[in-house]
Parts: C-alpha cells; structure tokens; sequence
C-alpha cells in the first residue's frame, strides 16, 4: 500500500513537514471524506497504529488515488488530473507522477542534471531532438519539463517546431503568440504561459507557423531570447521537428549549445 512507504503521515498528528497540514483536513477539503469519517479513521488509526491514509483505505473511505492526490499537496508536489478540458494524457508527468514512464524520465532527469545542469557547468539550455517523426520527442520533452519543475526547478519548455508543434496541444493553452511572435519582434518573452497547477514551469508555445521556419529560427534574435531565458530560469528545454527531415533541429542546437537524441 503506497502509504506505507511514506513517513508523511504519523499517527494521530500526521502533520506534514513541508506544509505541516493534516492529510485529513486535504482530504476534507477536496470532499474526500466528512469530518466524521475523520472521526473513525483517526479511532481505527489509535487502534492499530496505522497512518491516517492507510486507516482511511482500509475502512473504504477513499481509494489509493485520494490519497496519492492528498499526499502530492501535502508535500506541494505538483500533481494534475487530466481531463477533457484540461492537459493531454500523454502529460503523465503531471497527472500520474507514480507512473512507471515517470520513474524513467526522473532516471534521465537525475543524469541531466549530474552530467548537463550542473551549477559548475553553468549550462541551462538542451534541445530535444529525434532522427524522425513520431518517435516521443515532444512527449520526453513536455514530460521532462514537468520533472524538472517539480524539483523545484524553474523551467521553460520553448516549441520551437514551426513544422508541426505539439506543445499547445498537450498543455491545452493558447498559441495566438509564441516563439515566432517573439523571434519577428510582435512579443517578447513574458508570452510564456504558466502551466497552472504545475508551480515553476511556463511553455513558450511555437505561436503562428511562420512561412520561413528555418530562417527565423537562424536570426540572432533567437539567441537572445535564450541569453534572456537563461537570466530568468534554471532549465530550459527546446522542442523541435525532425533533424533527418528539417535543418531547424541544428540551427537550434547551435544556438542552444547541445542536443539530446
């Protein structure tokens, strides 16, 4: 049971030590449970010296969902439910953070973060590539913005895929201004969009498709507004189109300093 492989909830007090609420009163606020389902879940939890989440499922009160959802606030880790009008499944970096996938991207986060974003590096930037089409690289991208953030990383997800970019999509926001907005002189980079929800992460999405991809892409405008993102967060990563199919993958390389394939 996944409660009991956290120490978050303690018996009868069960404050948290980052936000040092009660995961009952979480549960209570989201209508999980009703003060006295409180009530019996703290007497079986007296009774036998179970955690407050564990007492909770085992009295059929809430499912291992509730309390994953309950647990993600109590420690202010950014957790998402998807749903039709929120961000696209693929997210699972966001609403299913336990995810097998997950542990995956976190594996390549850590060595991201020991061999590229390491303070003494002074590196803040990587472009994600691929070879071809539909081979995950917005998927690892997006998803990875999202581990990144939830480290407590400030974190800036940039399409830069005037092809065909994806980004808006799954994160279900706007495009009318992006990257190519900010790159032709129309917006700068407060365009960005908070991801609500997702505290420290933003996306830059690609904004109008542009009829000269490669060539804006090419401007020295582009390495400011990197010079200027790397003032402002500690990890920016860079979606792209296809680098066997377009030439854009390695102009933005070149501009961003390195590349993961």
């Amino acid at each position: 049971m996944l409660a009991k492989s956290t120490d978050n909830v303690l018996p009868i007090d069960g404050t948290s030590r980052l936000t040092g609420r009660h995961i009952g009163a979480i549960l209570m606020d989201e209508g999980k449970i009703t003060p006295s389902d409180a009530e019996q879940v703290l007497k079986r939890q007296r009774e036998l010296g179970w955690r407050f989440g564990e007492a909770a499922i085992e009295l059929n009160l809430i499912t291992d969902t509730d309390l994953r959802e309950a647990l993600a606030k109590q420690y202010e880790f950014p957790y998402l439910v998807a749903g039709p009008d929120g961000v696209s499944k693929e997210l699972v970096a966001a609403w299913d953070p336990f995810h097998p996938v997950v542990e995956e991207l976190r594996a390549v986060r850590t060595q991201l973060l020991i061999r590229w974003f390491n303070p003494a590096a002074g590196r803040r930037t990587l472009v994600i590539a691929s070879p071809g089409a539909r081979e995950g690289r917005s998927f690892i991208a997006a998803n990875l913005a999202v581990s990144f953030s939830q480290l407590g990383q400030r974190t800036l997800l940039i399409d830069a895929d005037f092809r065909a970019p994806r980004q808006q999509g799954i994160f279900n926001i706007a495009d009318r201004f992006g990257l190519s907005s900010v790159l032709s002189g129309r917006a700068d980079l407060s365009v960005a969009a908070p991801v609500a929800g997702i505290t420290g992460l933003a996306v830059l999405p690609a904004g109008p498709v542009p009829p000269n991809p490669l060539e804006l892409l090419s401007r020295p405008s582009f390495a400011a507004v990197l010079a200027k993102a790397q003032s402002e967060y500690d990890v920016i990563l860079i979606d792209t189109p296809p680098a066997c199919d377009y030439a854009d993958a390695q102009s933005v390389a070149f501009r961003a300093g390195d590349v993961m394939l």
